[in-house]
């Protein structure tokens, strides 16, 4: 049986969490899932009971969470954690997977609030165990306290490199390079911007006097271009690249490590727009394929809001005013909102997002994709690792005849496994772009449920055939 509610949030890191907070406060009933035990979304990820952090011992992000926690448990927010949506259909019905089955909710409206997903570039080893991500390695250390190996080599671009690599050290770990395809040029012309956040800058510069005091290296303007080893992650071969990511012909290096975390940078997770058919737009700026959609989150699905790094990829805190102003505009088209309360208590928060955009802005140039390391990619390279397709492959298919994404997806089956298309997405329109003129040519994977992979007998829930109701026999 469906539960009704004026709204329903989707995603409790601080844009869902905001905007369902905004809401409520408004007199709307809330319904805010995530598939997480508890809100805080990957930058203020709960640790699991008996991994807290003490008090005193905690940094910013950690008393963040805690805050954004107590919000959420003081309010009158319905918050249902454990929850795997994996179905969205019109006017707006939710369905759920969790742990007492599968649950559906009603509402008017929606906030879709789920976050981003990491861009990587494929290359040789990069399917290799001890291959990891730079959010996933930022899951290891926050939630679990534990380091992605002995000694790693942190690479890619973005200020998660310096973020992830300062964690290995503190938590004992070794870090046997922190390899940038930035270059420090580019960074200096990012800092006028980065200035506009004294807190984040101080942070950053944290980081860098930390991997300084263990002598960790850093190179600038490379990239990773093999993983070798036996049964996983040996060694790390790195070489110099220019500006757009293009191997110069350098020398390489070579550093023993049994973990790799590496990321290039960030894509909005936009399914539920993509799945309710809400248009979207190409922004290279924001990350890739965003939502198109007002300064509020209104998209243009009726009653569909759009907010956070889900939308467009800008960080924490962006994200978290984003949430409130969709939270606000929710209450302002339900009626619970006037419009001088809706405009009055809008402006000072829009005018904090503004401010907080220019930092953002400056943090997305440095993790732009870079199409160049796609062209060099060889024939033999995995690409989308689900399905166990090569370059090759998708060369093939473009020659073939595949013009559109969705068409690459049904002549090769790229896109089709459990990530539905988040790991492999980037690479293979990058590809078909080469030969379609562009990535607006090639448009993006058509959202379909399941939008996460659920166990069939977490749908059916437990049963027997007395169960089944068999209609009475028609007389003869």
């Amino acid at each position: 049986m469906a539960r009704d509610a004026d709204l329903i949030v989707i995603g409790a890191g601080p844009a869902g969490a905001a905007a369902a907070l905004a809401a409520c406060r408004s007199g709307l009933s809330v319904v805010l899932l995530d598939e997480a035990a508890a809100p805080g979304g990957q930058v203020y990820r709960a640790p699991p009971p008996g991994l807290s952090v003490a008090p005193e011992r905690q940094g910013a992000d950690e008393r963040l969470g805690d805050a954004l926690r107590d919000q959420v448990a003081a309010s009158a927010v319905m918050w249902r954690g454990g929850a795997r949506v994996w179905s969205i259909s019109d006017a707006f019905r939710v369905d759920a997977v969790m742990a007492s089955g599968n649950e559906s909710f009603t509402a008017p409206r929606l906030v879709a609030a789920t976050g981003a997903h990491e861009r990587l570039v494929p290359f040789p080893g990069w399917t290799m165990p001890g291959v990891i991500g730079l959010a996933a390695a930022t899951i290891l250390l926050k939630s679990q306290g534990m380091v992605p190996g002995r000694r790693t080599v942190v690479a890619g671009c973005g200020p998660l490199l310096a973020a992830v690599a300062a964690k290995i050290v503190a938590g004992g770990g070794i870090v046997a390079a922190v390899v940038d395809l930035a270059g420090p040029g580019d960074w200096l012309k990012a800092l006028p911007r980065m200035a506009s956040r004294p807190d984040l800058l101080r942070q950053g510069l944290g980081w860098a006097l930390k991997l300084g005091a263990a002598r960790v290296p850093v190179l600038f303007r490379h990239t990773v271009t093999s993983v070798s080893g036996e049964e996983g992650c040996e060694a790390v071969t790195v070489a110099p690249v220019d500006a757009e990511g293009r191997l110069t012909g350098g020398r390489s290096r070579v550093f023993e490590a049994d973990a790799l975390a590496i990321g290039h940078g960030l894509v909005p997770g936009s399914e539920i727009p993509k799945l309710l058919r809400a248009a979207h737009r190409y922004a290279p700026e924001a990350g890739g394929w965003a939502p198109e959609r007002d300064a509020f989150g209104r998209c243009s699905v009726a009653g569909l809001y759009a907010v956070g790094d889900g939308a467009a990829v800008a960080g924490a805190e962006p994200a978290r005013l984003s949430g409130h102003l969709a939270g606000l505009a929710v209450a302002h088209d339900a009626g619970r909102l006037t419009p001088a309360a809706f405009e009055r208590e809008a402006a000072s928060v829009q005018a904090e997002r503004d401010r907080m955009l220019v930092f953002a802005g400056a943090i997305n140039r440095l993790m732009r994709a870079r199409p160049a390391m796609v062209e060099a990619l060889a024939p033999e390279t995995v690409i989308c690792r689900c399905e166990d397709v090569r370059r090759g492959e998708i060369e093939a298919a473009i020659a073939a005849g595949a013009r559109e994404i969705n068409q690459l997806k049904h002549f090769t089956r790229c896109g089709m496994g459990p990530c539905q298309g988040r790991m492999c997405g980037e690479t293979a329109a990058t590809l078909l772009a080469r030969h379609v003129g562009s990535r607006e040519a090639v448009g993006y994977w058509t959202g379909r449920p399941p939008l996460r992979p659920v166990p069939l007998a977490d749908l059916l829930g437990q049963f027997d055939y007395a169960d089944i109701p068999v209609p009475t026999p028609a007389p003869l």
